[in-house]
């Protein structure tokens, strides 16, 4: 009678540890799901900012790079007015700055968007370098004037 009972009692406590264990996985498992939609959300906001990110240098860089272009064509302009020996080494700075110019429109039109790090690293150096154009055309502008 003793063994009967006993079993009984760890028959009664194996069910009622199944019974909390199977509730406590259907708990997890709803945690789970939920953690998975805010990732995917987290995911699609992250992606939507990204993407905004790209749109917004994209503007500012065709932005620069047509100020840049009306720079180029008042340099041209202006050149007709000097002496003929400053006319042709400006023709040959103007020229390469034009050329600077029209590479950095084609490097951002051609570049594909990948990976967020390597869009960062892109964009500054991108940036740099169109500092550094910027600088030589007003430096060629600071000459022209002199």
């Amino acid at each position: 009678m003793k063994k009967i009972i006993i079993t009984i009692i760890v028959i009664t406590i194996t069910t009622g540890a199944l019974f909390i264990g199977c509730n406590s996985s259907a708990k997890k498992v709803e945690h789970a799901k939920e953690n998975v939609t805010e990732a995917k959300q987290d995911l699609s906001q992250a992606q939507a900012n990204y993407t905004n990110d790209v749109q917004k240098f994209r503007q500012e860089t065709n932005s620069k790079i047509n100020s840049n272009q009306d720079r180029i064509d008042e340099l041209n302009a202006n050149m007709v007015k000097e002496k003929k020996e400053i006319k042709a080494e400006y023709k040959k700075k103007i020229a390469v700055l034009k050329q600077k110019n029209t590479d950095m429109k084609k490097r951002m039109d051609d570049y594909n968007v990948d990976e967020k790090e390597k869009w960062e690293s892109f964009k500054m150096e991108f940036n740099h370098d169109m500092d550094d154009l910027e600088k030589s055309l007003k430096d060629l502008t600071v000459k022209d004037i002199k």
